[in-house]
């Protein structure tokens, strides 16, 4: 029953994911995206970062795929925030980023490979 649980949180916050990129005015084009992540896969710490000319009053959350767990958050995201990975076990988790409104304005995933 548990695993049945985990599989459909994961693919409710796929389908989040995909809501999210369909509202989103942001092209595919990873230059006119909001934020952006790197090292991915990430092993030790994984940094967000506002591009140039981005407001900073989002909210940056973070949620384990497989569980559906919210890992991480932070609202008034400042320019670039690095995340250190000590207590993320391996596997993918997803990002969202929030406007003031409660709308998700980008989302993304990246991989946790200790």
């Amino acid at each position: 029953m548990r695993k049945i649980l985990s599989i459909l949180t994961f693919v409710l916050l796929l389908g989040l994911q995909a809501a999210a990129q369909n509202r989103s005015a942001i092209a595919a084009n990873p230059a006119d995206r909001i934020i952006k992540t790197y090292p991915n896969p990430a092993q030790t710490y994984i940094t967000f970062e506002l591009q140039a000319g981005q407001k900073s009053a989002y909210t940056l959350k973070v949620f384990n795929a497989l569980l559906g767990k919210k890992m991480y958050e932070t609202q008034n995201m400042p320019a670039k925030v690095t995340l250190n990975l000590n207590d993320f076990a391996m596997g993918i988790y997803i990002y969202q980023l929030v406007d003031g409104s409660g709308k998700i304005v980008e989302s993304g995933k990246f991989q946790v490979s200790h």
